[in-house]
C-alpha cells in the first residue's frame, strides 16, 4: 500500500503543481510579454492539454484514495470528486464554449468590451477563473490534510 500513497501523492501534487504554474506563472508572464490577442491564443492552445492533466492526475488520486480507504478516505475522496467536477466542467462545457466565442471575436484588443460576444467571454472566464481556484484551493487542502 506504500506504494499507492506514493502515487495518490504524486497525482494530487502534480495536478496541484500544474494548475498553479499555469495560473499564476506562465499565464500572466505570456499576458505582460505578447498582446492580449497573441497571449490568449497560445493560453487557448494549452486548454485542453491542461484540463486533460487535471482529469488524468483526479482520476488518478481518486483511484489510489478508494484503494487506501482508511481515516480520512471519505473528504478527500469528497474533495477530488468535487476537484474533478469543476475540471470537467471547465473542460467539456466552458473551454468549448469560450473557444467558439474567441474564434467569433476578431480581436480583444479593438473589439469594445460592451459587445456582447466580448460580455459574454468575460462571464465564462470569471466561471472559469472561479473554477480553477477552487480546484487549486482544493488541492492545496489535500497536500496538507491528506
Amino acid at each position: 500500500m506504500q506504494g499507492v500513497t506514493v502515487i495518490y501523492r504524486l497525482a494530487v501534487s502534480l495536478w496541484l503543481g500544474g494548475a498553479a504554474l499555469f495560473t499564476f506563472v506562465l499565464t500572466p508572464m505570456l499576458f505582460r510579454s505578447e498582446s492580449r490577442d497573441v497571449a490568449g491564443r497560445i493560453v487557448g492552445l494549452f486548454f485542453p492539454g491542461y484540463f486533460r492533466w487535471g482529469l488524468a492526475c483526479g482520476l488518478v488520486a481518486i483511484i489510489c484514495r478508494v484503494i487506501l480507504s482508511g481515516k480520512g478516505m471519505v473528504p478527500s475522496a469528497l474533495i477530488i470528486g468535487a476537484m474533478l467536477l469543476l475540471s470537467s466542467f471547465q473542460a467539456f462545457y466552458i473551454e468549448p464554449k469560450a473557444a467558439a466565442l474567441k474564434r467569433e471575436i476578431v480581436s480583444f484588443e479593438t473589439t469594445s468590451k460592451d459587445d456582447p460576444l466580448r460580455r459574454e467571454f468575460a462571464k465564462l472566464h470569471g466561471v472559469s477563473a472561479a473554477c480553477n481556484l477552487s480546484v487549486i484551493v482544493g488541492g492545496v487542502v489535500l497536500v496538507i490534510l491528506f
